[in-house]
C-alpha cells in the first residue's frame, strides 16, 4: 500500500515519537478551513451510504488532514474499512460517492475511495503494509480506529520491504499504459502516479539508515540523494520525480525517464537491498 498523496509538512524530529516509533501523520484539527465542508460532507455521505452493518471505520489521508492541501489542486483521499470483503455493489457505491463529492466542491480535484476489509488490515500478511498505512498515514473519520489493534511501527528493513518491495511489479503496467496514452491528460496522470510511487520507494529504500519517516516528496528525494552520492544522476532524477509528483508532466521524455530508466534501476536496487515483498494471493 502506497500513499500517493502530497507532502506532509511535518517532518520535524524525523517524524518519530519520543520512543522512536513513527508518529501518525495528520489530524482533523489540521484540516484547513477551506476543506472543512468537504470533510464534513464526506463523513455524512459515507455514513449514509455505508452505515449500519457494512462500515467498520472510515479514514482520510493525504495532504488535507496534514494541513498542506492546496485548494483546487489537491484531491480527497478516503479509506473505508468494511466488515466484510468489498463487493461489486460496494465498489459501485464508492464510485458514486467519489463522483458526488468531486462534483460538489471546487476545492478538490478528484476523489479516491479505497475499500478494504477490516480483517485484512489487521492480518499478519498486511501488518507491515496496509496496517502501517492505516495506523501511521490515515486519520480516523468514523468508527473504531483499527490502529488500536496494530503495533507501533519503526523505520526498519522489514517495513521497507513490505511497503515497497514490489516496485518491480508496477513496471510492466506502467509501460503498457505509456504505450497506450494518446493525450496530455493521460500522460500527466501516469507521470503523477508513477513519480510519487518512485519517490516513496526511493525514500523507503534508505529509510532504515535515515532512521525516520516523511511523506514530503521533496524531502524524500533529498534523503534518498544523500545516501547515493556516487550516483548523483539518480539523485537529480529523484528530484525531478518529486517535482513531477506535485506538478505532473505531459512530456514524453520525463515519462520515459521515470518508467524506463529510474524505476527499473530503483526496483533492482530495492530487491538487492531489502528483498521482495511477501507475495499476495
Amino acid at each position: 500500500m502506497n500513499d500517493d498523496s502530497g507532502d506532509s509538512g511535518d517532518s520535524g524530529g524525523r517524524g518519530l515519537n519520543p520512543d522512536g516509533t513513527i508518529r501518525r501523520e495528520g489530524s482533523l484539527t489540521r484540516v484547513p478551513a477551506v476543506f472543512v465542508p468537504v470533510v464534513e460532507a464526506a463523513r455524512a455521505r459515507i455514513a449514509e451510504t455505508f452505515g449500519g452493518a457494512r462500515l467498520h471505520s472510515a479514514y482520510i489521508y493525504g495532504s488535507i488532514p496534514r494541513g498542506t492541501a492546496v485548494p483546487g489542486v489537491c484531491d480527497l483521499d478516503l479509506l473505508l474499512a468494511l466488515r466484510a470483503e468489498p463487493t461489486e455493489a460496494d465498489r459501485a457505491a464508492a464510485q458514486t460517492v467519489e463522483a458526488e463529492l468531486d462534483g460538489s466542491f471546487d476545492q478538490i480535484d478528484g476523489v479516491g475511495v479505497l475499500l478494504v476489509a477490516a480483517e485484512t488490515v489487521t492480518s499478519e500478511l498486511e501488518r507491515n503494509d496496509l496496517g502501517f498505512f492505516l495506523a501511521c498515514l490515515c486519520t480516523p473519520l468514523l468508527g473504531e480506529d483499527l490502529a488500536a489493534r496494530l503495533p507501533h511501527y519503526r523505520p526498519t528493513p522489514l517495513l521497507a520491504r513490505e511497503t515497497n518491495g514490489d516496485l518491480h511489479l508496477s513496471l510492466p503496467r506502467w509501460r503498457r499504459r505509456a504505450a497506450e496514452t494518446t493525450t496530455d491528460a493521460e500522460r500527466r496522470n501516469l507521470s503523477r502516479g508513477a513519480a510519487r510511487r518512485i519517490v516513496r520507494s526511493g525514500f523507503t529504500l534508505v529509510m532504515p539508515r535515515w532512521g525516520g519517516w516523511t511523506s514530503d516528496l521533496a524531502e524524500s528525494a533529498e534523503v534518498f540523494a544523500g545516501y547515493y552520492p556516487d550516483h548523483p544522476e539518480r539523485g537529480e532524477q529523484m528530484r525531478t520525480a518529486a517535482r513531477t509528483g506535485r506538478t505532473p508532466s505531459a512530456d514524453p521524455a520525463v515519462l520515459a525517464m521515470l518508467i524506463d530508466d529510474l524505476a527499473p534501476w530503483l526496483a533492482a536496487e530495492y530487491l538487492a537491498v531489502h528483498g521482495e515483498k511477501a507475495p499476495r494471493p
